[in-house]
């Protein structure tokens, strides 16, 4: 249950520039001004598919972009969460590299003690430790579950799922739901505070040519919003992460982070 601190007040964006987990290529850290960029562009207006208009100065909070040294970066980024959280916000943070997740994850855990996470993304990310690191942003919902910061956790659009990463979703009961299994819009049907990650690399890299590790046979645009808005429980956060400028195409990925993040923040309130 939420403490009673945390409401449903309207979502704050957060950006967290750090990339320092990246395991093949940086550039990520870049992202969270850029998204917030093509979300105002003049080329689309500001109402979501969910009939909310994201322009009215009501509908949402920018708390800004964190100002991190990468050696300290998990607990400012914990802390940062957790500060927003405890003011009754709804934080939807632009990353930076998956392993932020974690951090963030840990600061909801306070106030959320049957969390279901949602997590859109190519990989598992169940890692027990990649490269050595056990903060790689190929672990961090091992960290997550093994810390029990979430009850649950449904993944959807994998697709590199590899033998050790498939005992570590045995072993911490992760619901996967690989692309060969899509769509899967009955299994996002529940009760209860919902965090969505979002890797933009559960796209297919010919939506989302901006990022680290491209992985063909990914879901379009439209099938990432369709499942969003299938999600019946009630979303008290988010993050979009994995968006590497670095890479992209004409702003191609920063258009299409731009609409990921107005179906979530629609969804958010609309629901």
């Amino acid at each position: 249950m939420p403490s009673e601190k945390a409401s449903f007040a309207p979502p704050v964006l957060l950006g967290i520039p750090f990339d320092a987990n990246s395991s093949y290529l940086r550039g990520a850290a870049q992202a969270p001004p850029l998204i917030r960029e093509a979300f105002r562009c003049d080329s689309s207006n500001s109402w979501s598919e969910t009939g909310v208009d994201l322009g009215s100065a009501e509908a949402f909070l920018d708390a800004g972009d964190l100002d991190l040294a990468e050696r300290d970066a998990f607990p400012a980024i914990e802390s940062a969460v957790a500060a927003l959280l405890a003011k009754g916000q709804r934080p939807v943070c632009l990353g930076g590299d998956h392993s932020v997740t974690y951090p963030v994850v840990r600061a909801f855990a306070k106030y959320f003690d049957d969390l279901t996470i949602v997590h859109f993304d190519a990989h598992p990310d169940l890692y027990d430790e990649f490269d050595g690191n056990r903060h790689s942003h190929a672990c961090p919902f091992a960290r997550i579950m093994e810390e029990r910061c979430a009850s649950r956790l449904i993944q959807l659009g994998i697709r590199t799922m590899n033998a050790h990463q498939r005992q570590q979703a045995d072993r911490f009961g992760v619901e996967v739901l690989g692309m060969r299994d899509l769509p899967a819009l009955t299994k996002l049907r529940f009760s209860g505070p919902v965090y969505i990650s979002f890797d933009v690399d559960v796209l297919d890299p010919a939506f989302a040519p901006g990022i680290s590790h491209r992985e063909p046979g990914g879901m379009s645009v439209r099938e990432a919003v369709t499942h969003i808005h299938a999600i019946t429980g009630e979303i008290v956060g988010a993050d979009i992460v994995e968006y590497n400028p670095k890479q992209d195409v004409s702003q191609l990925t920063a258009m299409v982070c731009a609409k990921i993040l107005k179906e979530v923040l629609g969804k958010m309130i609309a629901g």
